[in-house]
């Protein structure tokens, strides 16, 4: 039984192993010559919808990643370069659009900004531990204890 069970599981994991993801583009999308249309689906693969956002246009069903879609064709069909597609949908809807964002100083600035004020907080807080413990004054002794100070000092000449 225990080994039914294992081969079982062994035999779920194959199957579910080779399920892909169904693509959402339909059989009227699909360019007729095969460069062009591997293009579009490199170029698809990279813009995300912007109504699902987790998923890229190929991948989406929703009716704004179909337009989305048909313009990567559209611009294709007219010439463009793949650099030239991801330029224009990227003028008309914003780098929100791409699932991976280009490296440029507004990246760095929305990455590196809580790295500097992480940075800057513990800066502050090992300057402020340091500052409070070398201002600690010594007590101040009244007469009477600093008289019973020396008195004692004497005692133990």
């Amino acid at each position: 039984m225990r080994r039914f069970c294992l081969i079982l599981a062994l035999s779920l994991l194959a199957g579910l192993s080779l399920v892909r993801p169904g693509f959402a583009v339909n059989p009227d999308e699909v360019l007729a010559d095969p460069a062009l249309e591997t293009r579009a689906r490199e170029i698809s693969l990279e813009l995300r919808c912007l109504v699902c956002q987790n998923q890229s246009i190929d991948d989406s069903n929703a009716d704004l990643a179909r337009d989305l879609r048909l313009l990567v064709r559209e611009r294709l069909k007219e010439g463009d370069s793949n650099e030239q597609v991801l330029d224009y949908v990227v003028s008309r809807y914003g780098e929100f659009v791409l699932l991976k964002p280009r490296f440029s100083v507004r990246t760095v600035l929305l990455w590196g900004t809580p790295v500097a004020i992480l940075m800057i907080g513990i800066v502050a807080i090992v300057l402020g531990a340091r500052g409070r413990r070398g201002r600690r004054a010594p007590p101040v002794l009244s007469a009477d204890e600093q008289a019973e100070i020396e008195r004692l000092m004497k005692r133990g000449e």
